[in-house]
Protein backbone atom coordinates (compact mmCIF):
# COMPACT_ATOMS: atom_id res chain seq x y z
CA UNK A 1 0.00 0.00 0.00
CA UNK A 2 2.83 2.40 0.88
CA UNK A 3 4.52 1.75 -2.46
CA UNK A 4 1.27 2.55 -4.32
CA UNK A 5 0.99 5.88 -2.47
CA UNK A 6 4.64 6.72 -3.24
CA UNK A 7 4.19 5.80 -6.90
CA UNK A 8 1.01 7.91 -7.14
CA UNK A 9 2.73 10.94 -5.57
CA UNK A 10 5.70 10.51 -7.92
CA UNK A 11 3.41 10.45 -10.96
CA UNK A 12 1.55 13.56 -9.76
CA UNK A 13 4.87 15.39 -9.27
CA UNK A 14 6.13 14.40 -12.74
CA UNK A 15 2.83 15.44 -14.34
CA UNK A 16 3.08 18.81 -12.58
CA UNK A 17 6.61 19.38 -13.89
CA UNK A 18 5.56 18.73 -17.49
CA UNK A 19 2.49 20.98 -17.34
CA UNK A 20 4.38 24.02 -15.99
CA UNK A 21 4.77 26.81 -18.54
CA UNK A 22 8.25 27.87 -19.61
CA UNK A 23 7.24 30.44 -22.22
CA UNK A 24 9.61 33.30 -23.01
CA UNK A 25 6.62 35.67 -23.04
CA UNK A 26 5.92 35.24 -19.30
CA UNK A 27 4.87 38.57 -17.82
CA UNK A 28 7.59 39.76 -15.46
CA UNK A 29 9.82 42.78 -15.03
CA UNK A 30 13.42 43.06 -13.89
CA UNK A 31 14.56 45.57 -11.30
CA UNK A 32 17.16 47.67 -13.10
CA UNK A 33 18.38 49.76 -10.15
CA UNK A 34 17.41 51.30 -6.81
CA UNK A 35 17.94 54.84 -5.56
CA UNK A 36 16.74 57.24 -2.89
CA UNK A 37 13.18 58.48 -2.83
CA UNK A 38 12.19 61.38 -0.61
CA UNK A 39 9.80 60.76 2.23
CA UNK A 40 6.93 63.23 1.80
CA UNK A 41 5.33 62.76 5.21
CA UNK A 42 5.52 60.67 8.39
CA UNK A 43 2.75 59.51 10.70
CA UNK A 44 3.49 58.48 14.28
CA UNK A 45 0.41 57.45 16.28
CA UNK A 46 1.87 58.00 19.77
CA UNK A 47 4.71 60.38 20.58
CA UNK A 48 5.05 58.64 23.98
CA UNK A 49 5.42 54.89 24.43
CA UNK A 50 6.70 52.23 26.83
CA UNK A 51 10.10 50.58 26.62
CA UNK A 52 10.02 47.15 24.86
CA UNK A 53 6.65 47.90 23.23
CA UNK A 54 6.24 48.12 19.44
CA UNK A 55 4.92 51.04 17.41
CA UNK A 56 4.50 51.29 13.64
CA UNK A 57 5.85 54.45 12.04
CA UNK A 58 4.30 55.09 8.60
CA UNK A 59 6.08 56.93 5.82
CA UNK A 60 4.58 58.19 2.56
CA UNK A 61 6.45 58.69 -0.71
CA UNK A 62 5.36 59.66 -4.23
CA UNK A 63 6.42 57.62 -7.27
CA UNK A 64 6.38 58.92 -10.85
CA UNK A 65 5.21 55.73 -12.56
CA UNK A 66 4.11 52.16 -11.98
CA UNK A 67 7.68 51.05 -12.84
CA UNK A 68 8.80 52.48 -9.50
CA UNK A 69 7.95 51.38 -6.00
CA UNK A 70 9.17 51.01 -2.44
CA UNK A 71 12.39 48.96 -2.17
CA UNK A 72 13.42 49.36 1.48
CA UNK A 73 14.82 51.60 4.20
CA UNK A 74 18.30 52.55 5.28
CA UNK A 75 17.83 52.79 9.07
CA UNK A 76 20.96 54.17 10.72
CA UNK A 77 21.56 54.41 14.47
CA UNK A 78 23.53 57.62 14.91
CA UNK A 79 23.91 57.61 18.67
CA UNK A 80 21.85 55.96 21.40
CA UNK A 81 18.71 58.01 20.75
CA UNK A 82 19.07 59.28 17.18
CA UNK A 83 17.93 57.55 13.99
CA UNK A 84 18.36 58.59 10.34
CA UNK A 85 15.96 56.96 7.87
CA UNK A 86 16.25 57.04 4.09
CA UNK A 87 13.74 55.31 1.80
CA UNK A 88 14.78 53.65 -1.47
CA UNK A 89 12.77 52.97 -4.60
CA UNK A 90 13.23 50.36 -7.32
CA UNK A 91 13.04 50.99 -11.07
CA UNK A 92 11.95 48.19 -13.42
CA UNK A 93 12.43 47.70 -17.15
CA UNK A 94 8.70 47.31 -17.87
CA UNK A 95 6.47 49.44 -20.05
CA UNK A 96 4.99 51.91 -17.59
CA UNK A 97 2.25 54.45 -17.45
CA UNK A 98 3.32 57.83 -16.14
CA UNK A 99 1.06 58.50 -13.18
CA UNK A 100 2.11 59.83 -9.80
CA UNK A 101 0.96 57.63 -6.94
CA UNK A 102 1.61 57.66 -3.20
CA UNK A 103 2.78 54.58 -1.35
CA UNK A 104 2.60 54.04 2.41
CA UNK A 105 5.25 51.90 4.14
CA UNK A 106 6.17 51.30 7.74
CA UNK A 107 8.94 50.77 10.24
CA UNK A 108 8.26 48.92 13.47
CA UNK A 109 10.04 50.72 16.32
CA UNK A 110 10.74 48.72 19.50
CA UNK A 111 12.93 50.74 21.89
CA UNK A 112 15.20 48.85 24.27
CA UNK A 113 15.90 51.71 26.68
CA UNK A 114 14.14 54.70 28.21
CA UNK A 115 14.88 58.09 26.62
CA UNK A 116 13.87 60.63 23.99
CA UNK A 117 14.42 59.30 20.46
CA UNK A 118 14.86 61.65 17.50
CA UNK A 119 14.06 60.39 14.01
CA UNK A 120 15.26 62.22 10.89
CA UNK A 121 13.53 61.13 7.68
CA UNK A 122 15.24 62.13 4.41
CA UNK A 123 13.05 64.58 2.49
CA UNK A 124 15.34 65.40 -0.45
CA UNK A 125 18.60 67.33 -0.77
CA UNK A 126 19.70 68.26 2.76
CA UNK A 127 16.16 68.38 4.16
CA UNK A 128 14.74 66.12 6.85
CA UNK A 129 11.40 65.58 8.58
CA UNK A 130 12.18 65.37 12.29
CA UNK A 131 9.98 63.42 14.71
CA UNK A 132 10.49 62.71 18.42
CA UNK A 133 9.24 59.79 20.52
CA UNK A 134 9.56 59.77 24.31
CA UNK A 135 10.07 56.28 25.72
CA UNK A 136 9.15 55.75 29.37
Amino acid sequence: MKSIVKLSLSLIFVAGVFTTSCKDEDDYETIEFADKVKIDSVKIINDTMSVFSVQSIRTYSTYASKCQGFYGYDYVHSGNFSRHITAYQYHTNGSCTQANYVSANQINFSPQQVGTYTFKFWNGDNNFITKTIVVE
